[in-house]
C-alpha cells in the first residue's frame, strides 16, 4: 500500500499516556507517525495484526516501544496506546475496544492495567525491608471484619450501560469499594464513564445523571457498534490528526489540555442553529471560552466568500481580548482571523464615538478617578450628606445606564438593584449634583468609560433605526431601494456585524449591551454570549430582556470543569456560601451539578502571625516546589501595595516575580503576582491566595455598610465572594490560602473542614 493518503489519528487517552514517556520516546513517536503516513507497510515499522483481534495491530516505534493501532478502514488508523514491547503481548485478551452505544465514540481500555493499578492490593514489603513493629497493648478478641460494600451495588449492569459506562468496565465498577479505587479508575476510564460514576458517587439521582450527564452527549441516531470509521468522526472520539496538533500533544504537558478539545456537549452548543440570541453559562474551567472560540469558527465557515469581517468577538477588557486573539489564531490561523473583528468592548465603544465625533479627543478617566472627582465636587460644594461612591454608582447605573436625559425622567425611572430607597427630594438633589458633575468633567476635558459606552449605544441605536426605516421603505416600494435615503451618509447603510460572540458576558455594562444589540440585525444566530454570574467582579448587573436581548429558551449550562480538581472545586464552592446569583435575565442561576473528573490534593490553609511572616512563608513554599516553572505559579492578593510587597520579599529569596497589570504580566518568566481582579480568565498549575484576612477580604469599608446600607452591603459582599471564588478556581494542581490575624469570614467552612497550619 502506498501511504500518501493514509490518515493517522491519535486517541486522547493515548495522548495522555504518551506525555508520561521519556522525551526520546516522544521524538521517536513523532518520527514514527511521519513514516506510517508515508507507508504503513514499510518493513521497518513491522506492522502486524495482534492475535485474537480483528482490528488491533502493533507497529514498531523504536527498539523498545510499540504503537497499538485500530484499523478503522483501509487507509485510516487510530493510535490507541504506546507501550514498552514487553508489555504488548503478555495480556492480549485484556485489551478491549468498542463503540459506545450512547455517545457513538471509540473507547479503548487496557483491563490488565486497570486491574493492576486500581483493584490490586497493596504490594507486600520487599524482602529485607520489613516494617518496624511497635509494641501495642493486648488487643480485644478479634472480630471478623465486615467486607466493604460496593460503591455502585445499587445499580444494575443494564442501568450503568444505559448511562454510558463502558461495557468492558462494568465488572470493574461492581468491584469498587473505596473512593481511592474510584478515582484511580477515572484516570483510565473513557470520559463519559468517569463523569457518570463520579456523579452517582456524589449522590446525584439516576434520572438526573441520565438527564444532565448522559443525554447532552448522546447521539440522536442509532449507533452501529461495528462502524469504527464513523465512530472516529463523532465528537465523543477525541483525536488529533494534524502534525502541529500532534507536536503539541507530544511536547506539551497535562496543564492546559482542557483548552484544546471540545467535549461532545460543548460541540452541540457550538453547532446549534439558534432562532435568536443564545447564552451559555457554567462555572470556572468548564470551557465556556473555548466554546465561544469554536462558535466563531463555526459561524465564519458558513459565511459567503468575502474580505470583510462580519463576525465580532468581544469581551470586557484588553488583556482578555488579546488572549482571545492568540487562541483564535491557534484554532484557525490567519484565514479565520481575517473574517473576525476582535476588540474589547470599551475599545469598540470608543471607536464608534470617534468615528461619529472625530473632534472628541477628551481624556478618559477610570472609575476610581471618577469617584475622586465626585469627592472633590462634594468638598467644593460643602456637601457632607452624600457618599461619592453611591453618587457615582447612581450616575453610571441609573442615569447613564438607563439613558435618563431629564430631571422628570429621573423621577420616574426604576432603580432596580440599587438597594437604598431615595425620596423625591433626594432625587432632585442627586440630579442637580449629576448635572454639576458632568459640567465639571467637561471643564476638565475628560470623560468616563461609562459616558463613552452610553454615547456609543445612542449612536448605534440611531443607526439601527435608520436601517430599519430604509427596510420599511424598501418593503413599501416592493423591494426597490431609494438610493437617496440609503446613501445619505456617503455609503450604503448596513449593520456592522452579522454575528456577535461575547466572552465574560456577566461583566458588561447595560450600555454595552444596548450598543451590541444595535450593531447586528435581530436574526438567527445574531448574538452568542458566554459567562458566569458567579464570577462577576464588577457592579454591572443587567437584565438582558429589558435591553432587547431575549435569551429565554436559548440558555444552556456547562457543568464539567476541565481545569480544577474535585478537591479545589469543593473548597471554592464553599467560598460562595448560600448567596443567590442572577442569570442575566431576571432569574437565579446555580452551580448545581458543577463537577470535575480531575483529582488532586486538598487545598492547604496557612495561618501566620503577621504580613511579614506570611510573605516569608510564601517564599519558602515556592522554594519547596523545586522544578515547577515559575510562570505556572501565581499569587493573588487584595491590594496593589501587597502585590509589590510580595514581589520584594520574593526577590530577596532570589525568586523573580512579574506583576500583572491591565495588559497582562509585565515580562516573560517569573511568578505572577497581582490583585484578585487581574486573574480573571487566567489559570495556573499552582495558585496562592495571600492576605485572605478579615478586613482585607472583604474590605473593612464593606463590612461597615452592614447597618448603614444593608442592600449595598449584600451586593458588595457578593462581589467580594466572587473575587475570592475567581482566584481560587484559577488553580489546576494545588491551592494554598494564607492569612494573618483573623481569617476572612468567607473561609469559615474551609477552616472547619481542614484546620490551617500555623507558624
Amino acid at each position: 500500500m502506498t501511504g500518501k493518503n493514509v490518515t493517522l489519528r491519535l486517541l486522547d487517552k493515548a495522548d495522555r499516556e504518551i506525555l508520561k514517556l521519556p522525551r526520546p520516546v516522544k521524538g521517536a513517536i513523532y518520527d514514527f507517525q511521519h513514516k506510517f503516513k508515508t507507508n504503513p507497510d514499510s518493513a521497518g515499522l513491522r506492522l502486524k495484526q495482534l492475535q485474537g483481534h480483528d482490528k488491533l495491530h502493533s507497529a514498531r516505534v523504536n527498539d523498545e516501544y510499540r504503537a497499538l493501532l485500530l484499523r478503522l478502514a483501509d487507509d485510516d488508523w487510530l493510535i490507541v496506546s504506546v507501550k514498552h514491547r514487553k508489555d504488548v503481548y503478555a495480556h492480549l485478551d485484556r485489551l478491549t475496544y468498542s463503540v459506545n452505544r450512547v455517545t457513538g465514540g471509540i473507547e479503548y481500555v487496557d483491563l490488565q492495567v486497570v486491574q493492576e493499578e486500581v483493584l490490586a492490593p497493596a504490594a507486600p514489603p520487599a524482602p529485607g525491608h520489613a516494617p518496624r513493629v511497635e509494641p501495642v497493648e493486648p488487643a480485644a478478641p478479634a472480630v471478623e471484619p465486615t467486607a466493604a460494600a460496593p460503591l455502585f451495588g445499587k445499580w444494575s449492569e443494564q442501568e450503568l450501560t444505559d448511562l454510558g459506562v463502558a461495557a468492558s468496565l462494568v465488572p470493574v465498577v461492581a468491584a469498587l469499594t473505596t473512593e481511592d479505587q474510584l478515582l484511580g479508575l477515572v484516570e483510565y476510564a473513557p470520559q463519559l464513564t468517569g463523569e457518570v460514576l463520579l456523579a452517582l458517587y456524589d449522590g446525584k439521582a439516576y434520572d438526573d445523571v441520565l438527564e444532565q450527564v448522559t443525554a447532552p452527549v448522546a447521539v440522536p441516531d442509532p449507533v452501529d457498534p461495528e462502524d469504527f470509521r464513523a465512530a472516529a468522526e463523532r465528537p465523543a472520539t477525541i483525536v488529533t490528526t494534524t502534525d502541529d496538533a500532534l507536536r503539541e500533544a507530544l511536547e506539551g504537558e497535562d496543564f492546559g489540555r482542557w483548552k484544546v478539545f471540545l467535549h461532545p456537549a460543548q460541540a452541540k452548543l457550538v453547532t446549534r442553529d439558534y432562532s435568536g440570541p443564545a447564552r451559555v453559562g457554567g462555572g470556572p474551567g468548564t470551557g465556556k471560552t473555548i466554546v465561544a472560540l469554536h462558535r466563531v469558527q463555526h459561524l465564519v465557515e458558513r459565511l459567503p466568500a468575502g474580505r470583510n469581517k462580519p463576525v465580532l468577538l468581544t469581551t470586557y477588557n484588553k488583556n482578555l481580548a488579546a488572549d482571545l486573539r492568540s487562541r483564535l489564531l491557534a484554532l484557525g490561523g490567519e484565514a479565520l482571523l481575517s473574517r473576525v473583528e476582535i476588540s474589547h468592548v470599551d475599545q469598540l465603544a470608543l471607536r464608534t464615538v470617534r468615528e461619529a465625533e472625530p473632534g472628541n479627543r477628551k481624556r478618559i478617566v477610570d472609575e476610581s478617578q471618577a469617584v475622586r472627582e465626585w469627592r472633590s465636587l462634594l468638598d467644593e460644594l460643602g456637601e457632607d450628606g452624600w457618599d461619592a461612591e453611591f453618587l457615582n454608582d447612581e450616575w453610571t447605573q441609573v442615569i447613564l445606564g438607563q439613558a435618563v436625559t431629564s430631571r422628570t425622567d429621573y423621577f420616574r425611572v426604576r432603580r432596580a438593584g440599587r438597594g437604598r430607597t431615595v425620596t423625591r427630594a433626594e432625587r432632585a438633589e442627586i440630579w442637580q449634583l449629576a448635572e454639576r458633575f458632568t459640567q465639571r468633567l467637561d471643564r476638565l476635558g475628560v470623560q468616563t468609560w461609562d459616558q463613552i459606552a452610553e454615547r456609543a449605544a445612542q449612536l448605534e441605536a440611531e443607526r439601527a433605526r435608520r436601517i430599519q426605516d430604509i427596510d420599511r421603505r424598501r418593503e413599501e416600494a416592493g423591494g426597490l431601494d431609494n438610493i437617496h435615503v440609503a446613501d445619505g451618509s456617503g455609503g450604503w447603510l448596513r449593520y456592522r456585524y452579522r454575528h456577535i460572540v461575547v466572552d465574560e458576558a456577566q461583566d458588561l455594562r447595560p450600555a454595552h449591551w444596548k450598543m451590541l444589540r444595535a450593531m447586528t440585525s435581530p436574526d438567527r444566530n445574531d448574538l452568542f454570549l458566554v459567562g458566569d454570574t458567579h464570577q462577576r467582579i464588577y457592579k454591572n448587573q443587567v437584565t438582558l430582556g429589558s435591553l432587547g436581548i431575549n435569551i429565554r429558551g436559548r440558555s444552556s449550562k456547562l457543568s464539567l470543569s476541565y481545569r480544577t480538581t474535585r478537591q479545589i472545586l469543593r473548597s471554592a464552592l464553599n467560598v460562595l456560601g448560600d448567596e443567590k446569583y442572577d442569570d442575566l435575565d431576571g432569574s437565579t442561576e446555580t452551580l448545581a451539578g458543577y463537577r470535575s473528573v480531575l483529582s488532586g490534593a486538598v487545598p492547604d490553609l496557612h495561618r501566620l502571625d503577621d504580613w511579614t511572616d506570611e510573605r516569608e512563608a510564601i517564599a519558602a513554599l515556592i522554594e519547596s516546589w523545586g522544578q515547577v516553572p515559575h510562570e505556572q505559579i501565581a499569587i493573588a492578593v487584595p491590594t496593589n501595595d501587597m502585590a509589590r510587597e510580595v514581589a520584594y520579599t520574593l526577590a530577596q529569596h532570589g525568586i523573580r516575580a512579574l506583576e500583572i497589570g491591565p495588559d497582562g504580566p509585565r515580562g516573560d518568566s517569573g511568578v505572577h503576582i497581582g490583585t484578585m481582579f487581574r486573574f480573571k480568565g487566567l489559570e495556573y498549575q499552582r495558585m496562592i491566595i495571600a492576605g485572605a484576612t478579615d478586613g482585607l477580604v472583604p474590605r473593612a469599608s464593606v463590612q461597615q455598610r452592614r447597618t448603614t446600607d444593608p442592600a449595598r452591603h449584600r451586593t458588595e459582599m457578593q462581589r467580594a465572594r466572587s473575587l475570592l471564588f475567581v482566584a481560587a478556581t484559577r488553580a489546576r494542581d494545588s491551592l494554598d490560602v494564607f492569612w494573618h490575624g483573623e481569617p476572612s469570614p468567607f473561609l469559615k467552612e474551609l477552616i472547619e473542614v481542614r484546620p490551617p497550619t500555623a507558624a
